[in-house]
């Protein structure tokens, strides 16, 4: 019997003077190229098709173009901005490009960084607000240890991950099935003096609603003329982002509202870019604390950066342009509608399934979602549960 730690994975035909490749160490002797890849492909035969994943909200596919391009990219390093100096002016472009969608006011002024997902730049939006929140408060001479942020409590757990990781209080605003968004009354009974930021966000994680922006900024506006207290917003549009400006463009969302002060968007996801891209962007330029920022002296100048990764491949980036100048608003918008058309259509017929109800249909991001009609059985749930009765 071969112990489990020895058990191989390897298919079961292998050169001369090859040998099955330990699971948990390094081997001592190397292989061919074509073997090892062999061995790795047939394993990874083993995952789902990420054609069929329906859990992620990330683009599992893009032109040939585009595949050409990522060949062509994978191997720049996008944070030396002195030596890839046309990619860093392509990614200076999607940041001006991001912010005239989304109407800063001086969208050719602002700032704005990519990152690795809309995780990494959420933790950015937070670490602005939080920094922001700190300058004034030793500006009037108050404590600093006490900061809190405010969101729904079917936040997307990026937000929890930052309260607890830099030490900043949850506060949330509770959801139930009649109220299925972050309301203005549940916002203003939570906030205080301590309140870096309220971050609604745009297409909720559970249900794909838009929380009401406008309303809470107006709420935030009408707090602020009474008290004195400035608390601002970041939106969470990291789904939104690219689903609003193109299907919903009437909707009062973004740098319109000047209490927005930053957005996140994820750019695998209805940017439509391969896994690895997100965006910020700050209102202006003000409303990101120039000590975040570092510059870096030994890549080849005085490069500044301000984000949580260092390394990573410029792929991802190219990419991101690549849909704008190929796809324009216009094909965003025609991307975008068929999939809502696909959430509409789906919403309509399960509708008619007897045991459902439809909570939303997709009018905001192309989700929808569905429950079980209270009372209609207990012998089978929507986890996947199932009650099996014996009867005598």
């Amino acid at each position: 019997m071969m112990s489990h730690h020895k058990a191989s994975v390897n298919p079961t035909y292998f050169r001369n003077g090859e040998e099955p490749a330990p699971r948990f160490r390094m081997p001592d002797q190397g292989m061919l190229p074509e073997s090892a890849y062999q061995m790795i492909h047939d394993e990874m035969a083993l995952d789902g098709k990420p054609k069929h994943n329906l859990a992620t909200f990330v683009t599992t596919w893009m032109e040939s173009s585009a595949d050409r391009l990522y060949a062509e990219a994978f191997n720049k390093n996008l944070i030396d901005k002195c030596e890839y100096q046309q990619t860093t002016s392509i990614e200076k472009r999607c940041i001006r490009m991001l912010a005239d969608l989304w109407h800063a006011p001086y969208p050719h002024k602002t700032v704005g960084v990519s990152t690795t997902g809309s995780s990494e730049a959420c933790m950015l939006g937070g670490l602005a607000l939080k920094r922001r929140w700190q300058k004034a408060r030793k500006k009037q001479g108050k404590p600093i240890d006490r900061p809190n942020i405010v969101f729904s409590s079917a936040v997307q757990i990026v937000w929890e991950k930052f309260a607890n990781y830099w030490d900043v209080e949850p506060r949330y605003v509770n959801i139930a099935p009649n109220r299925l968004w972050m309301d203005p009354e549940g916002v203003l009974a939570v906030v205080d003096e301590n309140t870096i930021g309220v971050i609604p966000m745009l297409g909720v994680t559970y249900t794909g609603i838009y929380e009401p922006v406008a309303v809470i900024a107006k709420a935030l506006d009408e707090l602020q003329s009474r008290t004195g207290l400035d608390i601002p917003i970041h939106v969470d549009a990291a789904s939104g982002g690219f689903i609003a400006p193109f299907l919903q463009p009437d909707l009062v969302w973004d740098f319109q509202l000047s209490r927005v002060k930053s957005i996140n968007v994820s750019g695998h996801k209805y940017g439509l870019v391969y896994p690895g891209i997100g965006w910020i962007i700050w209102r202006e330029a003000e409303d990101l604390p120039e000590d975040l920022i570092f510059h870096v002296s030994y890549l080849g100048g005085n490069i500044p950066t301000f984000a949580l990764s260092f390394s990573r491949p410029s792929a991802q980036v190219l990419l991101q342009y690549y849909n704008f100048i190929r796809l324009g608003r216009s094909g965003y918008y025609e991307v975008q509608r068929v999939s809502q058309s696909v959430a509409h259509f789906l919403s309509n017929e399960i509708q008619t399934i007897e045991p459902f109800d439809v909570l939303t249909n997709g009018s905001d991001i192309p989700v929808l979602t569905w429950r079980l009609k209270e009372g209609f059985t207990s012998n089978w749930d929507l986890m996947g549960n199932l009650k099996i009765v014996f009867y005598s």
